[in-house]
C-alpha cells in the first residue's frame, strides 16, 4: 500500500517544514513494525519549494490471516479458504493503511508539533496522491466524501485489465486530492474515508471504535452530508454501534445548531466591504462583557446559571482568578454537550477541581447555589414565561444571594437592525419575551429595592444612538448595609409563609 502527501512552500516557509509537522526528518528513511507488517517513511523529495513524505506499508497477508482467526475480522472466507491468501489486502488502501497512518504519524494526526506549533495550526497547500484505492460505489461516491470537506478531488477509475476493456471497471480508483487545509485535518479525513470506501475492516470492530471516530470527526463529520453511509461504513454496518454514534454525532449537531439558531440574529452586521475587518460577534463580545464584569466584582466563585452548552463556562476556566465554577442548566442534554465541549473526562485533576456542571431548575430556591460570589444569567431571563420570572427572581437575587449578579438580554428595539429579522419576530423561536431599555431597565430597579442590590448597566454590542445596543446588560451589586439586609430578611421570611 502507498501513499504520499506533497506540500509546496518558500525559503521563508519552506515546504520541508512538513517534516517537522510528520516528526519524521526529510533526510532519514525510517521503518514501523506493525501488526501486520512494516511501514516505511520515506521522502522522495525535500526541498525548500517542494516536500513530498510517503507512507509505504508492506503487508503479510499470512500474518494478516492467522491474526484474523476467532476474532470476527475480514480476513477469512467461509466459501474459499483461498481467498484469505489471495487477495488486495497488500496492494488497496484500506483500514491496514489507515492504522498505519494513525501509528507512525500520532501527533501530527493531533494536530501537535512542539518545533512548529504555528505551521500545525496553518493551513498548508497539500496534495495527497493514493495509486490504488477500492472504492465501493465508485468515483462518485469518492467525491460525494472529499468534495465537501474542501478538498478538489482527481479520482480515475481503474480497469480490469487494459488490454480488454470490454471487461469493464474494477472497483480500483486512483486519488489525487488538492487543497489548503491543515495536516491533521488531512490526515483524519484519510483515516476515517479510506475504510469507508474499502467498505470493510481488517479488525473486529467493538465500542471503542464509536470514540475513534468521533475523535477522528471532530469538527467535520456532524455536519458532512454523507455522515450516516460513514459512520455505517467505518463501523462495519454494526447497527448497535452505528446508531450510538449518530445519537452522539446529533448532539454535537444540535449543540452547534443551537449556537447557529441562537447567534444568526445577534451575529448579523451591517454591510461591509470585502476590506474591512470581519466584526466581532455578538456573542464573544457578550462573553467578553461578563468576563470584564465578573474580574472587576473581585469574583473568585461564580455560578454560570443557564450554561447552556458551556460556551461561557469554557472561557471562565481560561482565567486561573475563577477558582470555583458551577454550570447549572434544567436541559441534561445541553449539560452533556458541555461536558464534552470541556473535555471533563480528559481534564487534569487541578483543572477538573475547579468546575462542576449540575442539573436544576431556577424556579425552585437550591441551597447548592448558595455562598458564590458571582452568578450570570446570560440569555437566561427571556426563555421563562413571565408569570414565572418571580420564582427565578427570588431564587437568585433573595435564596442564593451572591455579591454580584449580571443579567443580559436582548434589546427589543434593536432588531428593527437585523435585515434578517421579520418585523415583530423575536431573535429566537423560545423566546418568550423580549424587552425595551425601559422596560428592562424597570424590571432590574424593582428586583434590586426588593432584594438589597444596586444596579448599573451596561451596553453589550454596537451602542446604536437611536434604538440602544443589542444586547443591555445589567450588574446587580449587593447592599452592603443593615437596611438591605433587613429588606433582605423581610422578602425571606414573607417567601416562607407563602410556602407554607
Amino acid at each position: 500500500m502507498f501513499l504520499t502527501i506533497s506540500t509546496t512552500g518558500t525559503p521563508e516557509r519552506p515546504a520541508t517544514d512538513l517534516g517537522f509537522l510528520l516528526h519524521k526528518h526529510p533526510e532519514s528513511a525510517q521503518a514501523f513494525s506493525t501488526s501486520y507488517g512494516t511501514a516505511h517513511v520515506l521522502y522522495p523529495e525535500a526541498s525548500a519549494e517542494r516536500c513530498t513524505a510517503a507512507l509505504l506499508l508492506e503487508v503479510d497477508p499470512v500474518a494478516l490471516v492467522r491474526r484474523s482467526k476467532g476474532k470476527g475480522g475480514q480476513g477469512k472466507t467461509a466459501d474459499a479458504a483461498l481467498a484469505q491468501y489471495v487477495n488486495d489486502r497488500p496492494y488497496a488502501a484500506s483500514s491496514l493503511l489507515a492504522v498505519a497512518l494513525s501509528t507512525v504519524f500520532s501527533s501530527a494526526l493531533r494536530g501537535v508539533c512542539k518545533a512548529r506549533p504555528e505551521r500545525a495550526e496553518e493551513p498548508l497547500a497539500l496534495r495527497v496522491e493514493v495509486p490504488a484505492l477500492p472504492a465501493r460505489g465508485g468515483p462518485d461516491l469518492v467525491r460525494k466524501l472529499f468534495e465537501p470537506l474542501g478538498w478538489t478531488v482527481g479520482v480515475e477509475s481503474v480497469a480490469l485489465d487494459e488490454q480488454f476493456p470490454e471487461w469493464g471497471e474494477s472497483r480500483y480508483v486512483r486519488l489525487v486530492l488538492e487543497g489548503e487545509l491543515r495536516l491533521a485535518q488531512a490526515l483524519r479525513h484519510l483515516y476515517v474515508l479510506l475504510p469507508v470506501l474499502d467498505d470493510a475492516k481488517h479488525y473486529w470492530v467493538s465500542a471503542d471504535e464509536v470514540d475513534k471516530l468521533l475523535r477522528a470527526g471532530e469538527g467535520w463529520l456532524a455536519g458532512h452530508p454523507e455522515q450516516r453511509l460513514i459512520t455505517s461504513r467505518y463501523l462495519s454496518r454494526r447497527w448497535s454501534l452505528t446508531r450510538q454514534a449518530m445519537q452522539r454525532l446529533e448532539l454535537v449537531r444540535l449543540a452547534d445548531a443551537d449556537d447557529t439558531d441562537v447567534e444568526e440574529i445577534d451575529n448579523a452586521v451591517d454591510e461591509s466591504t470585502d476590506t474591512e475587518e470581519k466584526p466581532v460577534p455578538l456573542a464573544v463580545r457578550r462573553r467578553e462583557a461578563i468576563l470584564d464584569a465578573l474580574r472587576t466584582s473581585g469574583a473568585a466563585r461564580v455560578l454560570d446559571l443557564g450554561c447552556g452548552q458551556g460556551q461561557l463556562v469554557q472561557e471562565l476556566l481560561k482565567d486561573v482568578r475563577f477558582t470555583e465554577i458551577v454550570g447549572l442548566d434544567v436541559s441534561v442534554r445541553a449539560l452533556t454537550i458541555a461536558g464534552r465541549r470541556l473535555k471533563l473526562e480528559r481534564m487534569g485533576e487541578r483543572q477538573a477541581s475547579r468546575v462542576r456542571l449540575v442539573q436544576g431548575s431556577l424556579a425552585y430556591t437550591d441551597k447548592r447555589l448558595k455562598g458564590y460570589d458571582a452568578a450570570v444569567l446570560s440569555e437566561v431571563i427571556e426563555h421563562l414565561d413571565l408569570p414565572r420570572l418571580p420564582a427565578l427572581e427570588y431564587a437568585v437575587f433573595g435564596s442564593a444571594r451572591p455579591r454580584t449578579v449580571l443579567v443580559t438580554t436582548p434589546n427589543v428595539e434593536y432588531n428593527v437592525r437585523w435585515e434578517t429579522l421579520p418585523a415583530g419576530h423575536v431573535r429566537h423561536g423560545d423566546h418568550r419575551f423580549e424587552w425595551t431599555r425601559e422596560e428592562f431597565r424597570t424590571w432590574a430597579e424593582r428586583v434590586a429595592g426588593r432584594h438589597g442590590y444596586d444596579v448599573r448597566y451596561v451596553p453589550v454590542g454596537p451602542d446604536d444612538p437611536e434604538v440602544g445596543p443589542p444586547t443591555q446588560m445589567a450588574v446587580f451589586t449587593v447592599q452592603e448595609t443593615p437596611k438591605a439586609a433587613e429588606k433582605t430578611e423581610k422578602a425571606e421570611k414573607a417567601e416562607k409563609e407563602a410556602a407554607a
